[in-house]
């Protein structure tokens, strides 16, 4: 969470008024909690500054030092989770990326090793995403088909070396995101049948190559 909220400081430093860097980090960890914890109990639009600074221990204009409003808070959060998973997703070892099967493997893995690593704050951007303003809800929905795209570049690759069968690859990537957001959407159903991280991880890859390997021809 620190690292996080450090980065989001350092984006957001012309608007935070703290000046001192471990002040403000340790404040905006604070904050951020408070806000996913209250969010995740009563929803962010039901969530009002007050709940905020009692949650954090913050006066109200302590809250102010960081953000004008809750919209702003609402774009400092969704701004460090599309941030990083952009930064995550591209970030494959060449070795890895010359192989198509190799690489949709380790974006798959990589991405749901963050969203558990990050649970709180996807939850977050998924179940309040109905309620975003305009704007912040146009960032979610980019991010998402950011997301989409670069699984998709993957299985464009992998249909035009042969690696993978004909496929729609755009609709593929979609068909890909919901295992993806599967495992820290509804984690309570996975942890009552005591399915590990790892055994998830298993599963949905195998079955998305079942789908993608290229049918032998008939003898």
């Amino acid at each position: 969470m620190e690292a996080l909220c450090a980065r989001i400081l350092e984006r957001h430093r012309d608007s935070v008024r703290v000046q001192k860097p471990h002040v403000a980090v340790a404040n905006l960890v604070r904050i951020i909690d408070a806000t996913l914890t209250l969010s995740n109990k009563q929803g962010f639009h039901a969530t009002s500054l007050r709940d905020l600074a009692e949650a954090s221990g913050l006066s109200m204009g302590g809250l102010y030092s960081y953000f004008d409003n809750k919209t702003m808070l609402l774009s400092m959060i969704l701004g460090e989770v599309s941030t990083t998973v952009s930064e995550v997703l591209c970030a494959a070892p060449d070795e890895v990326m010359a192989n198509p099967f190799n690489h949709l493997r380790w974006l798959i893995e990589a991405h749901i090793r963050l969203t558990e690593a990050m649970q709180p704050w996807f939850v977050f951007a998924y179940m309040e995403a109905k309620a975003f303003p305009s704007v912040e809800r146009r960032k979610a929905v980019d991010s998402e088909a950011a997301t989409e795209e670069v699984f998709a570049t993957v299985l464009r690759r992998g249909v035009e070396t042969g690696a993978f069968r004909a496929i729609d690859v755009d609709l593929t990537a979609s068909l890909i995101k919901p295992l993806l957001q599967d495992w820290y959407v509804k984690r309570s159903k996975y942890r009552r049948r005591n399915i590990s991280l790892d055994a998830y991880l298993t599963g949905v890859i195998a079955f998305v190559e079942a789908g993608l390997r290229p049918v032998p021809a008939s003898l």
